[in-house]
């Protein structure tokens, strides 16, 4: 695909100057901002946090100094309104939460740029790998990497192709899809035809047993793969992790490191989902090239990325030692309330 250094935006004094970043569908990522701002203060630097979502309803955005209320990715003013608050709030930095606005924020990363604004986004190409599955599959295969199979659901109905080695019970996802929306586990031909009339763009996987682990990656600016923090997911509460544990295991952070150099994501945070088979097989299942639901984990054993990234972003020396992250680090979360105040 070939990997550009993207340009470093405005030259940054840390003495006199604001870091302003700007945190695109923010919604309920309370934890991540508030690590952008302990990152923040630990580093000496004046900031100021602007994030973007569709309702003043968002957790996350009342924790903004700035909130700015947007339309839907999908609407056609969308682009247009953050460049207008890139523009206004002079920001430094964008960084994106949720797969939503990739792809776009991708294609128009140059736009970003003229303003000063570097996007912690990965390559075009590299988004549309990893946000179609069918993609995701056959990049996989191409180079080598362990995966499940993965058919259409009238190759499997019709054992055909590549149907023929998917056997039930198996896996029916959207090929587009996200946060596990529409996923199901199907037991025999007659559930795959109910539930495939019912979920849009669905493809048929391998149902794969054993192990799941999520992996959260530095990416730095020149490309290079700095940091693997694999994560073992205990359990998932609405396709989000809600029990985890680091499992610092070296043959999982040299795979992971050759997919993603492979893959040519980042920079920033790539999050890669994977299951090790009873065998010690790695079989890879997902790739999100932003920062994952659980990535609170990860920096706190130690894998300071938001500090990481305000290096870079202001010019400082970055050394990473990744044999500090803690393992054996446990997560286990909760929720926790947002008060808002107003009239009748």
């Amino acid at each position: 695909m070939g990997r550009k250094t993207p340009p470093s935006g405005q030259v940054f004094d840390p003495r006199t100057d604001t870091l302003r970043i700007l945190m695109t569908c923010i919604g309920r990522r309370v934890s991540l901002l508030q690590s952008f701002r302990s990152a923040a203060r630990g580093l000496r630097l004046k900031s100021e946090f602007i994030g973007t979502d569709t309702t003043d309803l968002s957790a996350a955005l009342q924790g903004c100094d700035i909130q700015c209320r947007v339309h839907p990715t999908d609407h056609p003013a969308y682009l247009r309104q953050l460049l207008q608050v890139v523009r206004k709030h002079q920001v430094n930095l964008l960084v994106p939460t949720v797969d939503l606005d990739l792809l776009l924020l991708a294609q128009h990363r140059p736009r970003f740029e003229r303003l000063g604004c570097r996007v912690l986004i990965s390559p075009e190409q590299t988004i549309r790998i990893c946000q179609d599955k069918r993609r995701t599959y056959r990049f996989l295969t191409q180079h080598g990497f362990g995966c499940p199979a993965t058919a259409t659901v009238r190759s499997v109905l019709q054992r055909q192709g590549a149907g023929r080695h998917v056997k039930f019970p198996c896996f029916l996802k959207p090929w587009d899809g996200y946060a596990s929306k529409g996923n199901a586990i199907v037991y025999n031909r007659k559930e795959l035809a109910f539930y495939a009339r019912r979920i849009p763009h669905a493809i048929v996987q391998e149902l794969i047993v054993g192990r799941e682990l999520t992996c959260d990656v530095y990416v730095d600016f020149t490309g290079q793969v700095r940091c693997v923090v694999p994560r073992q997911r205990l359990e998932v509460r609405a396709g989000e992790v809600s029990k985890a544990r680091v499992v610092m295991e070296p043959e999982v952070i040299a795979e992971v490191t050759r997919l993603v150099r492979v893959l040519e994501a980042g920079p920033g945070v790539v999050t890669v989902q994977l299951m090790i088979t009873g065998a010690g097989d790695i079989r890879f299942i997902e790739i999100n090239p932003r920062f994952g639901g659980g990535v609170p984990l990860s920096i706190a054993a130690g894998a300071d990325f938001p500090q990481w990234l305000l290096r870079e972003v202001t010019g400082k020396s970055l050394t990473i030692e990744a044999a500090s992250i803690q393992n054996g680090l446990t997560m286990l979360r909760y929720d926790a309330e947002v008060w808002l105040e107003q009239e009748c």
